[in-house]
């Protein structure tokens, strides 16, 4: 790889960082595991770089990588069962910002729920969370709508509890 391209590849990461923890925050808890999960991000990125083609835009294509090691990751480490059995939503509403129960909201889905509406509120269109999960349009559309009205739901339990 050329000076150009890592110094490209460099430029490119540090612009969109905040992917790489955001997905990284939603799959795993343990701060060690994060620090050591966001190094193998780095990784797999840097080693598949030469790949991207810049056929979808460089935040796809990393979120789908990020995502990628996430989940393989999980499935080594044997945690993904933690994450899976939905967490106890705390009724203490008034303490909490909304955005803070949103998020303790979208950790007590299930895997797939969860990756498909953290790319929804990213800001990604079905047809890239197709793309990047390898789903139909037509099945995100429908998941999406279904994880939707959960939210809404946990979100007047948690208000009127």
């Amino acid at each position: 790889m050329s000076n150009h391209e890592q110094a490209e590849y460099i430029k490119l990461i540090q612009e969109h960082n905040g992917i790489i923890h955001k997905v990284i925050g939603l799959y795993v808890a343990n701060p060690e595991d994060k620090r050591d999960l966001h190094q193998e991000v780095l990784l797999q990125a840097w080693k598949s770089y030469k790949n991207f083609k810049g056929k979808s835009v460089f935040s796809t294509w990393l979120y789908k990588v990020a995502l990628n090691t996430v989940l393989t990751f999980n499935k080594k480490r044997k945690i993904t069962e933690d994450f899976d059995k939905p967490e106890q939503i705390e009724s203490t509403y008034d303490s909490k910002e909304d955005h803070e129960v949103l998020y303790q909201i979208i950790r007590s889905l299930g895997e797939i729920d969860r990756m498909l509406i953290s790319l929804h509120l990213d800001g990604y269109k079905n047809n890239e969370i197709a793309e990047i999960t390898g789903m139909t349009q037509n099945h995100i559309n429908v998941k999406l709508h279904r994880i939707k009205g959960k939210i809404v739901d946990q979100f007047k339990l948690i208000n009127n509890g």
